[in-house]
């Protein structure tokens, strides 16, 4: 093993988070390294955006790039029920005029490698194909990574790399949650995507642009996504509890076809599509961490926590807490204090902000949610409720939804 190079922040993973992580803590003014394991571009999951992410990229500085691309704007989002009933559209721009209130349909491969490229114009030393084998500790803290530079190299070079502090960027490996034991499964989210891309699907562009479409099958058992994007492809998936959706010898086409004729609303929208790519599994396990932080490390994104695909929050949830924890590594490389209390300070208020998407989630599985039902006798809720699907999760007041969703999904399943 060759001992070599030292850094002030090193960040394992080159998605959304880490490259946020990456530029800011560079810009910062602090030595950073950004190791990810794969070449860009690579295909992931999670092409919806939510609004909120419009203040992230601003202060990375990649908003000119996004208004210049063919990715479609994402103006609103919009559920049909297992019947084929179709809801009232959330328009975000009908709840606030402004820029901000609209964000994009992103190819993931070129996004991802965006930003991971702006992280490399704000200084940040960028290596791809860069496998991440150990995390160094010293007791409890974190020191550095033990990393293989060609992974597809049995004889690449492998050596430590020293840090102050040590980003967990990993998406669901998770590679210090796993190693100290601290992830926590949410049983009742335990949930399977199947997902590909079509070409020719139907497209409405009402409201000035494409929606986030959210449908039912119709045994309730299952639910598809709908994502608009350029060159005439259309992002298709389905979710379900992992045991019901990948049971028994059937094929990973033949389950999709199958929950796809349980679904009209999506079956006619695809009528004169095809599948250009081959459709892809994500196990999209629900999990938390019991911290985000400790002495010399830190989780952002997915490796922080996954909550669910429904509500598109994933890619916010990634780059916020990007943001948020670079402030605290710039911080704490500034005093001098690398601990857990310093390191994961913006981690109490994220969490409490992210519980709002949570409950929406379990709401939204408890099978008695009912969006336009709900809207339409409760109409003073549509403004938080389009808050909570834009991703404004940590202003005053957002979650008063609450008040009578909870009460009125405890009424629904009393009648049913």
């Amino acid at each position: 093993m060759v001992q070599s190079e030292q850094f002030d922040c090193v960040v394992i993973g080159g998605g959304p988070a880490g490259s946020t992580v990456g530029a800011l803590v560079a810009e910062a003014g602090f030595s950073t390294l950004i190791l990810e394991r794969e070449w860009f571009p690579r295909p992931h999951v999670g092409e919806s955006l939510m609004p909120e992410t419009y203040w992230v990229f601003e202060r990375l500085g990649v908003l000119d790039k996004l208004r210049a691309s063919a990715y479609p704007r994402k103006v609103g989002v919009q559920f049909v029920s297992r019947s084929g009933r179709e809801s009232q559209p959330f328009l975000f721009r009908t709840h606030d005029p402004r820029e901000c209130s609209v964000t994009w349909h992103v190819d993931r491969g070129e996004f991802d490698q965006l930003l991971f490229d702006n992280a490399a114009e704000k200084g940040a030393d960028c290596r791809c194909g860069a496998r991440v084998r150990d995390i160094v500790f010293e007791g409890d803290r974190a020191v550095g990574v033990v990393v293989q530079a060609a992974p597809s190299d049995n004889n690449a070079v492998t050596k430590t790399i020293s840090a102050k502090v040590v980003v967990d960027a990993t998406g669901q490996r998770g590679l210090i949650s796993s190693k100290l034991g601290i992830r926590r499964v949410n049983p009742q989210l335990r949930k399977a995507a199947i997902w590909g891309h079509f070409r020719g699907g139907t497209r409405d562009t009402s409201g000035g642009g494409v929606k986030t479409i959210i449908l039912h099958t119709d045994s309730k058992q299952a639910w598809f996504w709908y994502i608009p994007q350029a060159e005439d492809l259309v992002s298709v998936g389905v979710v379900a509890d992992h045991d019901y959706l990948l049971k028994g010898e059937e094929t990973v086409q033949e389950v999709f076809a199958r929950q796809r004729a349980n679904c009209d609303a999506i079956d006619q929208r695809l009528v004169d599509a095809h599948l250009v790519d081959e459709l892809m599994v994500d196990k999209e396990f629900s999990y938390t961490t019991d911290r985000a932080a400790g002495d010399g490390w830190v989780l952002v994104g997915d490796a922080w926590g996954f909550i669910d695909p429904i509500y598109s929050s994933g890619v916010y949830f990634a780059l916020k807490s990007g943001e948020l924890a670079a402030d605290s590594i710039a911080k704490a490389l500034e005093v001098g204090d690398t601990s857990a209390c310093q390191l994961g300070a913006w981690s109490v208020e994220f969490a409490a902000g992210t519980e709002w998407i949570r409950k929406l989630v379990h709401a939204f599985y408890s099978n008695e949610f009912r969006v336009g039902k709900f809207v339409a006798e409760y109409p003073q809720h549509k403004g938080n409720l389009t808050d909570l699907l834009i991703g404004r999760i940590f202003r005053p007041g957002v979650g008063e939804v609450f008040s009578d969703l909870d009460r009125w999904i405890a009424q629904e399943k009393k009648e049913s």
